[in-house]
């Protein structure tokens, strides 16, 4: 896909997919292992998502490649498996989207590390993790890019460069933001929706984060700034611990869809789900969408 492509498929309402990770545990994936080598053994829980999420109506999958670049995959002793993890982890996303029209993006986010000053690693080291994945993704053959989860504009600055460097394929990128916009370690939303489309981004918006009904202030923001296609793919309400630990998400798939037409109403043209949607709330905002 072209960057002019991208835009045209934009003049409609676009329909991302929802989580993985907590959709994945629910299927058995241990707590604390490697994301991306675990489903690249353990493919067919994957693939069976997917296809549920393009079932229930996605035009977009994120290829399962969240973490594998050198500096997160290094925490594991797997730094030297960058193009093997991209590789097979893109092909169990082209498995499940065979015979539709989904389009497969090539997942980048956080390295979980701080750039100096604030951390050790150097802007120039953040750029040559994020080129080498994208290089291998491009290999791969995705058909976009998604930078997401990122918890600073300098991150998303260095992923946009970083691909660029490679091809010239679109590219989109979420922030994770506080409720005031500010994202974690650097920037805002408000910053990120100025500075990067006139950097060459594609879309870009807002993920993770709060549930819908907390970020309707911040989406607000991003639209009256933003050039571009703006992105919103939110938690299915704040987590909540149970008993066990794990993470519950309160906010129930009809809340969801409700929230998100608000979102719709604030001009957002690609929406989706994050940490505890499921395919059910991917149909419900299909169904959003087909009676606006």
């Amino acid at each position: 896909m072209n960057r002019n492509e991208f835009a045209a498929l934009c003049s409609r309402t676009v329909l991302l997919d929802g989580a993985t990770g907590s959709n994945l545990m629910k299927k058995g994936m241990p707590r604390n292992v490697c994301t991306e080598a675990w489903i690249l053994e353990h493919g067919e829980p994957l693939i069976e998502l997917q296809q549920a999420y393009i079932e229930a109506g996605s035009d977009i999958i994120y290829a399962p490649t969240f973490s594998a670049n050198r500096i997160s995959l290094g925490k594991h002793g797997m730094a030297d498996r960058v193009r093997e993890l991209n590789t097979g982890l893109v092909a169990l996303s082209r498995k499940a989207a065979a015979g539709s029209s989904a389009l497969i993006a090539g997942d980048m986010t956080t390295t979980g590390e701080l750039v100096e000053p604030l951390g050790e690693v150097t802007e120039e080291e953040l750029f040559e993790a994020y080129r080498e994945q994208a290089q291998a993704l491009y290999d791969a053959g995705v058909d976009l890019f998604i930078a997401e989860t990122l918890l600073s504009v300098l991150e998303a600055k260095t992923a946009l460069r970083a691909v660029r460097s490679v091809c010239d394929l679109p590219f989109m990128c979420t922030l994770t933001v506080m409720e005031d916009g500010k994202a974690y370690f650097g920037g805002s939303a408000a910053e990120l929706a100025e500075e990067l489309p006139a950097l060459g981004a594609d879309a870009v918006g807002i993920n993770c984060s709060a549930g819908p009904d907390r970020m309707l202030d911040v989406v607000k923001d991003i639209t009256a700034r933003a050039k571009v296609p703006v992105i919103v793919k939110l938690n299915a309400g704040s987590p909540i611990p149970d008993a066990a630990g794990n993470m519950t998400y309160p906010m129930q798939a009809d809340a969801y869809a409700e929230e998100m037409k608000k979102i719709l109403a604030l001009g957002a043209g690609l929406i989706g789900g994050c940490c505890g949607t499921t395919p059910e709330y991917i149909r419900k905002m299909k169904e959003l969408i087909t009676h606006v």
